[in-house]
C-alpha cells in the first residue's frame, strides 16, 4: 500500500513538473537558463523553508549534511540549468519526452549502486516506456524546431543527475525527514544559483519582467518548484526509486497540453502513440508483485 501511495503522489508531482516545463518554455524568450533556475528555486525555497520550520521538520544530521547539500547542488543547480538550456532548443513536450528516459537511468544507477535489484517485470515496463519515448522523438523529428535534437540530447544527459538524486536520496530522507532533506538541498541549490547569477548578470534580468512573466514565474516557483518537489521527496520516502521515476513519463502529457495553450505547440500523432507505450510501461512496472 505504501508503494502505491508513493506512486500516486509521484504522479501528481510529475504532472506539476510537466506544467512547469510549459511555463519554462513560455519564459525562455525573456530570460536565460540561470535566471529561470533562480526564479524557480529561490521562490520554491522561500515557500519550503517556512513550512519546514512550522512543521518542525527533522533536519539532516551532521554526518549527512554535506551529502544532502551536494545532492541539492547537483540537482537544483546543475540539473535545472541543463534542463532550462534543453527546453530553449526544443518544444516543452519533446523535452519532457526526453526527460521521461529517467526510469531507465534510475534503474541502471540503482542496479549499479546495488540499491534496487532489477526484476524482469520492472525491466520490461521501463524498456517499453523508454522505447515509446524514443519512437515518438524519432518519428516526429522532421516537424520539430531546428536543432531540437540538441535540446533532447542535453536533457537525456541531464537526466543522469536526477537519477543519482533519486537513488541516493532515499536513505538520507529516512534518516531525517522528507521536508528537512528537501529544504537543505533546495536552499543549497538556490544559494549557488544566486551567487552565479550575480556574477553573470542573470539576477538583473528579473528587473525587466512584466506582470505576465512574474505571474508565470510565481507559478513556476510555487507549483513547479515547492509543491512538486515536496511531493517528489514524499514519494521517494514511500516507494522505490524506479517506480517513482517511472511516473515521469506522464510529464509530457501535462507539458504538451499547457504548451499548446501558452505557446501554440502542436500535439502530434507520434507523441500520442509514444505516450500510449509510456502508459503501458508505467502499468507494467508499477504492478510488479
Amino acid at each position: 500500500m505504501s508503494e502505491w501511495i508513493g506512486v500516486a503522489i509521484a504522479l501528481i508531482s510529475s504532472c506539476l513538473g510537466g506544467t512547469a516545463a510549459a511555463i519554462t518554455r513560455y519564459l525562455a524568450g525573456n530570460a536565460d537558463p540561470i535566471t529561470l533556475a533562480i526564479l524557480r528555486w529561490v521562490i520554491g525555497f522561500l515557500c519550503v523553508l517556512p513550512a519546514a520550520l512550522l512543521l518542525h521538520a527533522k533536519w539532516p544530521g551532521r554526518d549527512d549534511s554535506l551529502a544532502v547539500a551536494a545532492l541539492g547542488f547537483a540537482f537544483f543547480g546543475v540539473f535545472f540549468v541543463l534542463y532550462n538550456i534543453a527546453i530553449s532548443y526544443t518544444t516543452a513536450a519533446r523535452a519532457s519526452l526526453a526527460l521521461a528516459t529517467l526510469p531507465l537511468s534510475t534503474m541502471v544507477v540503482g542496479a549499479a549502486l546495488r540499491v534496487e535489484p532489477l526484476t524482469p517485470r520492472k525491466s520490461i515496463g521501463v524498456v517499453i516506456a523508454v522505447l515509446g519515448v524514443g519512437a515518438a522523438l524519432a518519428s516526429g523529428l522532421s516537424a520539430a524546431p531546428a536543432g531540437a535534437w540538441r535540446g533532447e540530447l542535453i536533457m537525456a544527459a541531464a537526466v543522469l543527475c536526477m537519477a543519482f538524486y533519486n537513488v541516493l536520496s532515499r536513505p538520507l530522507i529516512r534518516r531525517s525527514s522528507a521536508l528537512g532533506f528537501l529544504t537543505v538541498g533546495m536552499g543549497t541549490g538556490a544559494v549557488a544559483l544566486v551567487v552565479v547569477g550575480l556574477f553573470t548578470g542573470s539576477v538583473a534580468t528579473l528587473r525587466d519582467f512584466a506582470a505576465p512573466q512574474w505571474i508565470a514565474g510565481l507559478y513556476l516557483g510555487v507549483a513547479g518548484g515547492a509543491l512538486a518537489f515536496i511531493l517528489w521527496v514524499l514519494a521517494l520516502e514511500r516507494a522505490s526509486p524506479t517506480r517513482v521515476a517511472n511516473t515521469m513519463t506522464i510529464n509530457p502529457v501535462a507539458a504538451g497540453l499547457l504548451a499548446t495553450q501558452l505557446v501554440g505547440e502542436p500535439i502530434t500523432p507520434n507523441l500520442v502513440v509514444g505516450l500510449i507505450a509510456v502508459f503501458a510501461g508505467i502499468w507494467i512496472a508499477t504492478s510488479d508483485a
